[in-house]
């Protein structure tokens, strides 16, 4: 297969197996979605999902958010892990949107990852995610099958993005992102992987990461 065609062939397929596609963090508007996402780092979606609900039934905007205290929200939020760090920057970016924004969150990258603990991923979420507009967040899923299809090096989640956004259309950005975390939840996970289960990798993947695969399975 040539490059492009290793491409249309992922794109097909992920549009098979998801042609409905969920959005992992449940949310009902930018603001939660924003805090949603900076809850996520180093946790799951699942762990979130069962923390936000809590969290939102106190303050589901920046105005209530900033009735409570840092340690308020950090007990809160104390099972999604890092919530010392957490707690500041929710109680932080909410006095921000207040101060700067209206209360409302910023529809750009620069005024997004402005804010406190909003990264570059976090941003591109919201964006994508919140907004409509195309961005390509990469998460360990993205990063991990990006390198096991042999589209990325693996040097770092900057080149992975920057791979993606010149390989897939920009067109299909936002839902392409969102189909491979969960191929690669389903299909190509870091730990239990099964080839045979994973079509896209075995049939278009790295030859040495086939080869280490089976290698292990003989060990």
């Amino acid at each position: 297969m040539t490059k492009q065609e290793r491409v249309n062939f992922v794109i097909n397929t992920l549009y098979k197996l998801y042609p409905e596609i969920p959005i992992p963090l449940d949310h009902k508007d930018p603001y939660t979605l924003l805090i949603a996402v900076l809850m996520s780092a180093q946790s799951t979606d699942v762990r979130v999902n069962q923390i936000t609900p809590l969290l939102f039934e106190r303050a589901d905007n920046p105005y209530d958010m900033v009735k409570l205290t840092e340690e308020e929200i950090r007990e809160i939020i104390k099972p999604v892990g890092l919530s010392p760090m957490k707690s500041k920057g929710i109680y932080g970016l909410s006095k921000i949107l207040i101060e700067k924004h209206d209360g409302q969150v910023p529809q750009s990258f620069e005024a997004l990852e402005a804010l406190p603990a909003v990264g570059h991923k976090t941003a591109s979420v919201v964006m994508s995610q919140a907004f409509g507009v195309p961005a390509f967040p990469v998460d360990t899923h993205i990063h991990r099958l990006m390198y096991r299809w042999n589209f990325s090096n693996g040097k770092n989640v900057v080149q992975t993005e920057k791979d993606a956004k010149r390989l897939f259309p920009k067109e299909l950005w936002n839902d392409l992102h969102l189909q491979i975390i969960w191929y690669g939840r389903e299909y190509s996970p870091a730990r239990g992987w099964d080839l045979e289960k994973d079509i896209i990798t075995k049939t278009i993947g790295r030859k040495s990461v086939i080869h280490e695969y089976y290698k292990s399975k003989k060990s």
